[in-house]
């Protein structure tokens, strides 16, 4: 069984789930300024709330960010202060993604999942709802926005480091085209 194998064919899978949920999510945006503008004209034009306009924009900014979260780490779109990283070589490069991924981006999301389990948990208990008049009855499905955080970003984490690992023990091909 090479690492070649299935491992890298999960990794793939995982990619192209993670990017279907970003870019699914990132649609999202459009409501959001579709919503918030409908919201201001009604409040300001017409003198018409619209609580559960605001939470249903609410909960869509809340799943544009988090949905995504996972499709910008696969994408290397996240914030990243690359003064010494962008001169290193590519195996470099993939010996500091790895160590990042060991010892900051895993553990984090072990420790937000902890963390967020019973907050979650509870809220679905008890059917969490809105506290304003004419909200969404639905605040449970919000608050689960933070499992789907913690799930896509570990699996992506764990995609990147099958990723990565290959090509740590990838023999290296010098300029010349023969292997080092």
């Amino acid at each position: 069984m090479s690492l070649s194998s299935w491992p890298v064919r999960i990794a793939a899978s995982i990619q192209a789930v993670n990017s279907m949920l970003g870019r699914a999510c990132a649609w999202l945006t459009l409501f959001l300024v579709l919503g918030t503008a409908c919201v201001v004209v009604m409040r300001y034009a017409f003198g018409i709330g619209a609580t559960a306009l605001q939470e249903a924009v609410m909960y869509a900014h809340a799943l544009t960010f988090m949905g995504t979260a996972a499709w910008a780490l696969q994408r290397q779109a996240h914030v990243r202060v690359d003064i010494f990283y962008q001169n290193f070589s590519e195996r470099k490069k993939a010996l500091v993604n790895t160590t990042g991924h060991l010892f900051l981006l895993l553990p984090m999301c072990l420790f937000l999942g902890w963390n967020s389990w019973d907050y979650v948990a509870n809220s679905w208990a008890i059917k969490e709802t809105s506290g304003e008049t004419g909200g969404l009855g639905f605040m449970y499905l919000q608050k689960s926005i933070i499992l789907l955080l913690v799930v896509s970003l570990l699996l992506q984490g764990i995609s990147d480091l099958v990723l990565l690992i290959k090509q740590l023990f990838a023999p290296q091909v010098a300029e010349d085209g023969q292997n080092d």
